[in-house]
């Protein structure tokens, strides 16, 4: 049964993914018995899921309510706002809208999955006014580390909401319009009754900065150093690429692009009107064979990802390309939080090799695309909403935002976590329902709950160790043989004195079963479970998780 029935005037907002931790954005909008989805996001897996690259928000909810949603609009092209498209547009099959350059990432992604053919993608322009049901969008465009970042002016008959998306303020961008700009004060002067707004960067005091003081760092910086250097960063940031493309230039550099992602980007931004001035490219095939003052190697992996060039340059496992001693490598990015170990294990391994890291501690190479505080004050002081609602970062950002509303002088502020239903109105907002929330992990080419039995079981061999029995049973329920095991990650596996000692629990377990239970696998299975984990427990402190394969000697005859 629908949520919301078609005369039902509250407006909604209920958040699925996205708050309360950063990345797997997904947010609906709830009016007079339709539903908006803005984004479709994915997150990077961590060690917690061994074997999963990929997580997305569950839309169990959004499935529910397919039948009265009337679209998914996209706010950019960023992954932890698109990436999730591919994987979960069966599971509610709406239209999808985005300007043009977000539209080249996500079509290319539709047709890697098969799927083009059936999505109706829309290509919407900037401040252009969309008409979906109850709802009057219009993309306002905004500064962010990628090209056509847009906040979204979604109107309804009872106010309009401003959700920001990914913002800062760049009176000197490279790519894409200032911010801050008119349209801002306009949407102020017109009443906004809800800012639904990024959180990443609260803590940080201070304005976020501008692309183009980054350009003229990085070609200083360029400028000094011998042999070679390369410039890891974020693939999407097209204003980053086109900077690294300048400084080439102004160094007498040529230029190479490492990256499967970087080589979409550029494929995209090219077909949509950006970089048009980027500077001829030299194969990475060639590379290697350039003298070493005259190559500036653009490259993805600036998070540390194991994948990604500048990780498999770091480990000497890349085909084209090898590094020297007084070699440069440039980490033109912030180093986001969590990723601080993996990056600084690849630090230490290009250290090792007397290669010179540069990275934000070390020289000013990168501005971050979210605001800062006082970032937020003048947003506020230009749209002047009644009601904040902070989304995009972990529940401290949150919190921090929503004080942050407070002090300003904002009385009307709510922290929200996935899954919470929101009633905004001209009285405030209120907390009035949850809806079901969760996450899902591409395991493999399957999607499912991060919860699977098979990822709690590889979790479970990752840490404890895995142990397989195989057991052969007579009509009357003895041992036919005696078992075998294979023992798998724990110490003293492959010592015989071992072996022997878990064999003779696993023995005696079976043995202390009655004879009519032995006839049960299930009752047989657990049994063994128990024999064997205690037995590891005692022996060497480990909870390996364990399988049994158990045959009957009548089954083995009529095979």
């Amino acid at each position: 049964m629908p949520y919301m029935k078609p005369d039902d005037q509250r407006l909604l907002f209920v958040p699925i993914g996205g708050s309360g931790e950063i990345g797997m954005n997904l947010n609906l909008y709830g009016h007079r018995g339709k539903w908006l989805m803005v984004d479709c996001g994915m997150s990077f897996a961590d060690n917690h899921l061994p074997g999963v690259d990929l997580i997305f928000p569950d839309p169990e909810f959004v499935e529910d309510e397919q039948e009265d949603l009337i679209g998914l609009v996209l706010t950019h092209g960023h992954e932890d706002h698109i990436g999730a498209v591919p994987y979960l547009w069966s599971r509610f099959q709406c239209p999808i809208y985005a300007t043009p350059f977000t539209a080249a990432l996500v079509e290319d992604k539709l047709r890697e999955a098969g799927l083009l053919d059936q999505v109706e993608l829309h290509v919407v322009d900037a401040l252009e006014v969309i008409e979906l049901g109850p709802f009057s969008v219009r993309y306002i465009p905004l500064a962010h580390s990628i090209a056509e970042g847009h906040g979204l002016a979604i109107t309804t008959s009872k106010g309009t909401l401003f959700h920001t998306g990914d913002w800062k303020l760049d009176d000197r961008p490279l790519i894409g319009p200032a911010c801050p700009s008119p349209v801002l004060t306009e949407l102020g002067e017109k009443g906004v009754l809800a800012l639904i707004g990024d959180s990443t960067n609260v803590f940080n005091e201070s304005e976020s900065g501008s692309e183009a003081a980054v350009r003229e760092s990085l070609k200083e910086l360029v400028a000094g150093l011998k042999n070679r250097v390369v410039i890891t960063t974020f693939a999407s940031n097209v204003a980053r690429l086109e900077t690294i493309g300048e400084v080439a230039k102004a160094t007498g550099r040529r230029l190479v692009l490492l990256g499967r992602s970087m080589e979409r980007i550029v494929k995209a931004a090219k077909s949509t009107g950006y970089l048009t001035d980027f500077p001829p490219l030299v194969d990475e095939e060639d590379a290697d064979y350039l003298p070493k003052d005259e190559v500036l190697i653009a490259c993805t992996g600036c998070q540390g990802e194991p994948r990604a060039a500048i990780a498999r340059i770091a480990r000497d496992d890349h085909k084209h390309l090898q590094l020297s001693p007084d070699d440069n490598v440039i980490f033109s990015s912030k180093i986001i939080p969590g990723n601080e170990l993996v990056l600084g294990q690849l630090f230490n391994t290009l250290a090792s090799k007397h290669i010179n890291v540069i990275t934000e501690k070390d020289a000013f190479v990168h501005v971050s695309g979210h605001p800062g505080r006082a970032e937020l004050r003048k947003m506020y002081g230009w749209v002047k909403p009644q009601c904040v609602i902070p989304v995009h970062g972990e529940a401290r950002h949150l919190q921090r935002h929503a004080t942050l509303a407070r002090e300003i002088g904002i009385k009307h502020t709510i922290v929200p976590k996935n899954g919470d239903i929101i009633q905004i109105s001209t009285k405030g907002l209120k907390l009035i329902d949850e809806v079901p929330v969760g996450r899902l992990a591409l395991d493999g080419t399957e999607i499912v709950s991060v919860a699977d039995e098979a990822i709690a079981d590889r979790r479970r061999a990752a840490v404890q160790g895995f142990v397989t029995v195989s057991l052969v049973f007579d009509d009357d329920g003895a041992l036919a043989a005696e078992p075998l095991l294979a023992i798998l990650g724990l110490p003293r596996g492959d010592d015989d004195v071992f072996y022997d000692g878990m064999l003779d629990a696993v023995e005696t377990g079976i043995e202390r079963m009655p004879r009519s239970a032995r006839h049960s696998d299930t009752l047989v299975e657990e049994a063994v479970r128990i024999a064997t984990r205690r037995f590891c427990r005692r022996e060497i402190g480990k909870n390996p998780g364990v399988a049994s394969l158990i045959n009957r000697r009548s089954e083995l005859e009529f095979q």
